[in-house]
């Protein structure tokens, strides 16, 4: 499919929704270019830090948005953005806060997917997966960590996105959803 304009998507979604699954894929089938609000931080906390918890991601997103303003994030992904050429897919993953669903809206042909599932299975997912140090915890504190500052507003901010997938099938059933919302907006 030959496009001529860049085409921007930000996905959105609570921990353990599919949203890193739905960037692979993007990135598999439609050779996206992926880019995370949170590379930044990850890239920091790497230097000094063995393994990386969610909670310390959170703790200096929060820092980050306090020192350099709340726009910081998007700020670095713009300037790698403008770098790649029409015709090309960006994927956005991660969007935490009204910040970023602004930016990504800002950008032309930019549309914004939420991909949602409910906690309980969600928390079941995370919990098996075990990438993250604090991801073996139990579901009452899974619970408590999506009231965090950088979790909160994901539902919220879905409610505004363009598209939203409810990732209660399989994978080849999410990813026969994304290839619908690709074919309508492209």
């Amino acid at each position: 499919m030959k496009r001529n304009k860049k085409l921007i998507i930000g996905l959105v979604g609570e921990s353990g929704s599919g949203k890193d699954t739905v960037a692979d894929y993007l990135k598999g089938k439609y050779n996206a270019k992926l880019f995370r609000f949170s590379d930044p931080l990850r890239d920091a906390l790497e230097l000094y830090l063995d393994s990386i918890s969610r909670e310390e991601m959170s703790w200096l997103a929060v820092v980050f948005r306090k020192r350099f303003g709340n726009n910081i994030l998007s700020r670095g992904l713009r300037k790698k953005i403008e770098k790649f050429n029409n015709g090309e897919i960006i994927a956005i993953n991660g969007i935490r806060y009204f910040e970023d669903f602004e930016f990504i809206k800002s950008l032309p042909n930019s549309f914004v997917l939420y991909i949602t599932l409910d906690s309980k299975k969600r928390w079941e997912r995370i919990y098996s997966r075990g990438e993250k140090t604090d991801d073996a915890v139990n579901y009452e504190k899974f619970r408590d960590m999506e009231m965090a500052e950088t979790e909160v507003n994901i539902p919220k901010i879905g409610e505004k996105a363009d598209y939203r997938i409810e990732n209660t099938g399989t994978k080849e059933e999410l990813f026969a959803k994304v290839d619908e919302i690709i074919k309508g907006i492209t």
